[in-house]
């Protein structure tokens, strides 16, 4: 079982093997945490994401799913694009948030990657409420033996950072 860890800071300085970025379907940067990951990676990062085949026009990612990419200028290797739903009080939400989680740690045991860093899907211009979202994100990081050393959440405000300790205890 892989070490959970909870804390507060920024995603885009963690020394792990794959930071995952709260993208969206284009994978070409955005707001939020997107821009911040794509700011700190430079222009490598968007010509990853270039390079990642559409599956229909203008997505490139699917809600739910997620795609990995080199990391650029970050101390991260890889980039794990997920794209969690915007919120909207429906039961697929739910479902379409724990698969973006479940996705990511796919792709990160099926590269041989041992840390993995998340931020707070879809809580930011997705609105998905912090206290719905935790226990979504720490139940996915507990559902089976993932072939992981840590699960790490990396939240940017404190409300987040209270959410995901609760949910972890």
């Amino acid at each position: 079982m892989p070490q959970l860890t909870v804390l507060r800071g920024d995603l885009t300085a963690q020394s792990v093997d794959a930071i995952v970025n709260a993208a969206n379907e284009r994978m070409l940067g955005g707001g939020g945490v997107d821009g911040a990951i794509h700011r700190a990676a430079g222009p490598a990062l968007r010509r990853a994401c270039e390079a990642v085949p559409e599956v229909r026009p203008g997505v490139r990612c699917p809600t739910g799913e997620a795609r990995i990419t080199t990391a650029g200028d970050l101390l991260a290797r890889y980039v794990i694009h997920t794209v969690g739903p915007v919120y909207r009080g429906r039961p697929q939400d739910a479902d379409l948030l724990a698969a973006a989680h479940r996705a990511s740690l796919e792709l990160a045991e099926s590269h041989a990657l041992r840390t993995v860093a998340f931020p707070a899907i879809s809580c930011g211009v997705f609105g998905y409420p912090l206290v719905r979202a935790a226990p979504i994100a720490v139940a996915v990081a507990r559902e089976r033996a993932w072939d992981l050393d840590e699960i790490r959440f990396v939240l940017f405000t404190d409300d987040a950072l209270r959410a995901w300790q609760h949910a972890a205890h």
